[in-house]
């Protein structure tokens, strides 16, 4: 089967629909989730071919295939992250800064910040005495790098 566009995203549907449907997952790491043309796997066993015409990321939920009994959708395998949980304005203007002068990408949830584990950035954290935990954890999309040059 190849798979063309997303039909929808399990946040958006109804939980009896979902209730009625038997459901196959695919599992991706974040990074893939950038990647409009793959060969994938389904729990079940299963290969896919997503071929996407749009050019769109997949999102954890992600629907790529319903009918009247099955489903298929995305989920996401986790992360090695650093949740970075500054106290002021000043603690997360300083670590924004930093960040941004090696363009690591960054996802927001809640009063958090993540990125992607990196010792050098687990140092200036200690460094800076800026609160923060080392998870494994799903994020529902991909770390994105920001194209741009000094030039």
């Amino acid at each position: 089967m190849i798979i063309e566009k997303v039909v929808t995203n399990i946040e958006k549907m109804d939980q009896e629909e979902i209730k009625k449907r038997h459901i196959e997952k695919v599992y991706l790491e974040s990074a893939h989730l950038v990647k409009r043309i793959q060969r994938v796997k389904t729990d079940h066993g299963n290969e896919l071919g997503i071929r996407l015409k749009e050019p769109k990321d997949l999102l954890a939920g992600d629907v790529l295939h319903m009918d009247d009994k099955n489903m298929i959708i995305i989920d996401v395998l986790t992360d090695d992250l650093l949740v970075i949980s500054p106290r002021s304005i000043k603690e997360m203007g300083t670590i924004a800064h930093q960040l941004g002068n090696r363009h690591l990408p960054a996802q927001f949830e809640e009063n958090d910040m993540l990125v992607q584990y990196d010792y050098l950035v687990e140092e200036l954290l200690q460094e800076l005495e800026i609160p923060y935990k080392r998870e494994d954890r799903k994020v529902k999309q991909a770390f994105r790098h920001i194209g741009h040059s000094h030039g």
